[in-house]
């Protein structure tokens, strides 16, 4: 009876935390889980618009970290998994925080959550165009291009379906993170590696975001023809 009261308490606080957006990537309960289990043990001191900028801070090392990369020691590249891991923490618990404690600003939470976003993808590119070799430091800006790309994706989705999502499929901010990780320890391993696989990251990327470009024309051609 007990275990059963702890569940449908969980359920209820996962309901009320993620209530203004839908999820649909991989990670999806296990980042739930985790966000529902730390926000409790946030400091009251810690607000909403604290946690923003302590991930924008965790961009800023990833930004660091390609700095000390590029000047001393590529292993120096490692310090960018924990600004990930910082820039995560910031990021997921700024807005569920809000919702957690029941002080929402849904409309600030939401501008402010897409500006600290492009500051974040804006730090994390500059870093790798100054890591990256004569003549692949393109990526970089196709990089940010892109994920600026998928950024207006989002907005667009959810002024024609009403329903937020951050998410590609199965593939959300925390998978991205997750893989540029996985991209930077391969790059201090096997070093000239982050080319290639920064390239191919992009690529799919660009993928991604035409097949949602082309889904969102078509949500939008559908809600015209309900309108009429």
């Amino acid at each position: 009876m007990e275990n059963e009261t702890q569940v449908e308490n969980h359920n209820v606080i996962v309901q009320r935390t993620f209530s203004d957006r839908k999820r649909t990537n991989i990670l999806k309960r296990a980042e739930q889980s985790t966000i529902v289990f730390l926000l409790p043990k946030v400091p009251k001191l810690i607000s909403p618009n604290v946690l923003t900028l302590i991930g924008t801070l965790g961009s800023g090392l990833v930004f660091l970290a390609f700095v000390l990369g590029t000047y001393f020691a590529n292993w120096y590249l490692l310090l960018g998994i924990i600004g990930l891991v910082i820039n995560w923490l910031g990021d997921s618990l700024d807005g569920r925080l809000a919702y957690f404690r029941n002080i929402p600003r849904r409309w600030y939470g939401f501008a402010l959550d897409i500006i600290a976003d492009w500051i974040g993808i804006v730090l994390i590119g500059f870093g790798y165009y100054i890591y990256a070799e004569n003549g692949t430091q393109i990526i970089a800006f196709a990089f940010v291009a892109l994920y600026g790309w998928s950024i207006i994706i989002s907005q667009l989705r959810y002024k024609i379906t009403n329903e937020y999502s951050i998410d590609s499929g199965f593939v959300g901010p925390t998978e991205l993170r997750f893989i540029i990780a996985l991209i930077l320890i391969l790059e201090v391993l096997f070093q000239g590696s982050i080319t290639y696989l920064a390239g191919f990251i992009t690529i799919l990327l660009f993928i991604i975001n035409v097949i949602d470009s082309l889904k969102l024309l078509k949500l939008g051609d559908l809600r015209d023809k309900n309108q009429d």
